[in-house]
């Protein structure tokens, strides 16, 4: 279950580096041909001819060819080889290198891509019908596989993002532009560092999207945790949007054509008893960050409000088999899945 990638500057999972990374050994090979198994798997829980379009994207997605990155624990930044290469020989003596294989490419820190077939499914279920010719904006995208899945598709995709690690992962030309699809559509994909505070973000970003989506980083946690807990928390475990609620809001509205819809998709496990002494989980509160209210004064039509998405979710993750993971996840006792809908009149 990804957490997110659009915390502080580093990011709550990127400040540390997995076993793998650590002793230069590789994971189990064959991750592209894993996630096509879990398309097959999620096929039968789909409905909508849009879920189904997505998971047939999988085939877009290739083994990546060698490369390495060089990662500062200290700084938690992240380097390309070439990058690296220039540095002072005493602050290139700090870094770790570490493999790109394709389970770093296709999951980061984050999991399977193809966990995002939920999202993909309530937007069938409420209106769109294909992928084609779409303009998508992904906030805080986390990982390019599912990103790659919607091009393939015919897809205009943006992903948007603040962690180095995603500048030095997905450097090179392949990585991002046109992309063919099986069927022969055409799309692309585009990348962009930063926060909507900037002007170039904005710029860069663009407008006129059909769908807006976010899954795993928008969450009241992240966003507002409790007042109480203010000054307590961890801010690298926090989300900084970099604006006010309203001002990021009216930037989504804008970003979005007349019809155009944002969708928020949230997987969290269980909050802790944080009021009796437990540590208090961001991530653990999944519902929107944003007020009602506030939705539809800036505009928004509100179709769905923190639903409940919970069974749908835990019937995915037992396709994921993600209670055969060591350790196991809790799937009835610990995921958890809300969403909120809203679409620009």
């Amino acid at each position: 279950m990804r957490s997110n990638s659009f915390v502080a500057i580093a990011g709550t999972l990127t400040c540390w580096v997995p076993v793998w990374a650590q002793s230069g050994t590789q994971p189990t090979v064959g991750v592209v041909e894993k996630m096509r198994g879990e398309a097959e798997a999620l096929l039968p829980l789909t409905q909508t001819a849009l879920a189904k379009e997505f998971l047939a994207g999988v085939e877009s997605l290739r083994p990546v060819e060698s490369r390495t990155l060089f990662y500062d624990r200290a700084t938690r930044t992240w380097y390309t080889a070439e990058v690296a290469a220039k540095l002072p020989e005493e602050e290139r003596a700090k870094l770790r290198e570490v493999p790109v294989t394709d389970q770093l490419y296709y999951q980061t820190f984050y999991g399977t891509p193809l966990a995002y077939v939920r999202p993909i499914e309530l937007l069938g279920l409420n209106g769109i019908e294909s992928l084609d010719g779409k303009r998508i904006l992904d906030f805080g995208y986390g990982t390019i596989g599912h990103l790659r899945m919607m091009a393939s598709q015919g897809a205009e995709v943006v992903g948007v993002e603040v962690d180095s690690l995603f500048n030095a992962l997905y450097n090179q030309p392949s990585d991002t532009g046109a992309i063919t699809g099986a069927g022969g559509q055409e799309g692309s994909i585009s990348l962009v560092d930063g926060r909507f505070s900037d002007p170039k973000v904005k710029q860069a970003v663009g407008g006129g999207y059909d769908i807006i989506v976010s899954k795993n980083t928008l969450k009241r946690g992240y966003v507002h945790p409790p007042a109480e807990l203010e000054g307590k928390l961890d801010k690298n475990r926090l989300v900084d949007l970099g604006l006010d609620d309203e001002a990021f809001v009216k930037v989504m509205f804008d970003l979005l054509k007349p019809g155009g819809r944002l969708l928020i998709y949230n997987l969290s496990p269980k909050q802790k008893d944080w009021r009796n002494g437990e540590q208090y989980i961001p991530w653990a509160d999944g519902q929107c960050p944003f007020e009602r209210e506030l939705l539809e004064r800036v505009g928004f039509r509100v179709v769905k409000f923190d639903e409940d998405d919970g069974e749908a979710a835990r019937k995915m993750a037992y396709a994921l088999k993600w209670d055969q993971t060591t350790p196991p996840m809790d799937v009835e006792g610990d995921l958890f899945a809300h969403f909120t809908l809203v679409e620009k009149p």
